[in-house]
């Protein structure tokens, strides 16, 4: 292997690893805020649990489709970061309305940047 092509492989895996780690937190920090929500509540807390519920679980996914060892299609791969970089985004929309939720939209626009990072990289 060249040194170029092992330059990409390096940044490759680099940036493979940010987003599943950007994921981790993701799903961590929406779980948490899922939790904090009233079940009974009114149809906007209600919302903010569905969504972050949702983004915890594709976030997870990603995580561990992201950290397999087998070898992934690169179509596959693209689908499943780009599926959670879309949920993110829309999470944080949701989150932003919510007041002491700034933290898991943070969260999930950070892990939105990382899944677009790591998209660059596919080509």
């Amino acid at each position: 292997m060249s040194a170029p092509e092992q330059q990409e492989l390096v940044r490759f895996l680099e940036d493979r690893f940010a987003c599943a780690q950007a994921c981790t937190e993701c799903a961590r920090v929406c779980a948490l805020r899922a939790s904090l929500t009233d079940l009974d509540g009114p149809d906007d807390q209600q919302e903010l649990r569905r969504k972050g519920i949702l983004c915890a679980e594709v976030c997870d996914a990603t995580c561990r489709a992201l950290a397999e060892q087998t070898v992934q299609s690169e179509a596959g791969m693209r689908a499943q970061v780009e599926w959670c970089r879309a949920v993110c985004l829309e999470t944080a929309h949701v989150f932003d309305r919510s007041p002491d939720a700034e933290e898991a939209a943070q969260a999930c626009r950070d892990c939105a940047g990382a899944c677009t990072e790591f998209l660059t990289l596919l080509g």
